[in-house]
């Protein structure tokens, strides 16, 4: 599955930041160097962690050090918190200067877990998902999706003009979803028509019930789907008979940090709804249902693998 440069920088800051913790085995620097071995960005994504972590070099024996005027019963815990903050700070750095400028400044925005409803001036609705950005220009009767996802309900006539990386999407007196991929442009459409031009200015209308894909080189095909897959909007996340790899690729879009999962449980099956708003419960969920073990190394770096049976 084909990631962003924001989901690279992303797994640099979380794999910086467990290195920095002091917490990391055999198994975490393996799985680091496969990580970067696994692709060229991922590599030059590591490097720029390294150039930053030694920009910080200095700040984590200044934090130590501060801690040594304190009483000795709390001085260990204060020691471990200073050298916590000292590990997180190149990973945020990194993270702020990798993702793009204009993610930060969109009009909209949501944080990686986050759903948000915003009702426009014209009665029309946007809904944004998961680690999200829009910008809004009513005016021009204009939204620009930057990152993420977002559904869009026009009631009216008037038009209202979607852009993104690959195209645009025009919809009136429709109910639209559109989430932008690594290398594409997802339209799914829930109610209505829309009508969807890529960025050659061929034009297709896709009807409620379908959806296209919008690629560099053009329109795809318009395609049924299941509407479930846009459950998200009521904060739910549902699969039938999905494969549980499939299924925690999807679920890692709305937990902050690190989700891992032994290659073992790629094809077990998944069916069922679950609610959004508690990812921690579906994991304990999954583990109870498929026979796994959740291990919690932090609150933001997870593992899942099979289950050990005594023997």
């Amino acid at each position: 599955m084909s990631r962003t440069p924001a989901d690279v920088a992303r797994a640099a800051a979380h794999w910086l930041a467990l290195l920095e913790s002091g917490t990391a085995g055999e198994r975490d620097h393996a799985g680091l160097q496969q990580w970067r071995d696994s692709h060229p960005q991922h590599e030059q994504a590591w490097q720029k962690a390294q150039l930053l972590r030694q920009r910080f070099a200095d700040l984590p024996s200044s934090l130590a050090m501060a801690s040594l005027d304190r009483p000795q019963p709390g001085r260990r815990a204060v020691l471990k918190r200073a050298l916590g903050v000292a590990a997180l700070v190149p990973a945020a750095w990194l993270l702020s200067r990798q993702l793009p400028l204009d993610v930060w400044r969109a009009d909209l925005h949501t944080a990686t877990g986050e759903r948000k409803r915003v009702p426009l001036v014209d009665g029309s609705t946007l809904q944004l998902n998961t680690a999200s950005a829009v910008d809004v220009d009513l005016a021009a009767r204009r939204l620009t999706l930057v990152e993420g996802e977002m559904a869009l309900t026009v009631p009216g006539t008037a038009a209202l003009n979607v852009h993104n990386r690959y195209g645009q999407v025009i919809a009136s007196q429709a109910e639209v979803c559109v989430r932008q991929l690594a290398d594409a442009c997802l339209v799914s459409v829930l109610k209505g028509r829309v009508q969807v031009l890529d960025g050659h200015g061929r034009a297709a209308w896709v009807q409620g019930g379908q959806q296209i894909r919008l690629q560099p080189v053009g329109l795809g095909a318009p395609m049924p789907f299941d509407v479930q897959q846009l459950g998200w909007r009521d904060g739910v996340l549902t699969a039938q008979n999905q494969a549980l790899g499939d299924f925690l690729r999807e679920l890692d879009r709305y937990r902050p940090g690190v989700l891992r999962w032994d290659p073992s449980l790629e094809t077990l099956r998944v069916t069922g709804s679950f609610r959004l708003d508690d990812t921690d419960s579906i994991l304990s969920l999954l583990a109870t249902t498929h026979g796994l073990q959740v291990q919690f190394r932090t609150r933001y770096w997870v593992t899942l693998q099979p289950r050990k049976t005594l023997g």
